[in-house]
């Protein structure tokens, strides 16, 4: 009986490590974004066809005194 505890407690050790292996893997997979990069509040499209167009840009209207 204490054998299939130990082999049930060393299953779930390894898959956990496994779990844990994939989502290391997919935070050093990542690819970080330039964002406020040039001044702006937003993203640039750096290919395709909307190259240079400004994303998610928060613009406010400058007050008038």
């Amino acid at each position: 009986m204490t054998i299939d505890i130990n082999k049930r407690m060393m299953e779930q050790h390894s898959q956990a490590l496994k779990q844990q292996e994939s989502e290391r893997a997919i935070v050093r997979a990542r690819r970080e974004v330039e964002i406020n990069g040039n001044g702006t509040s937003g993203y640039t499209i750096k290919e395709g066809e909307h190259k240079g167009v400004t994303v998610g840009h928060i613009r406010r209207e400058t007050p008038k005194i």
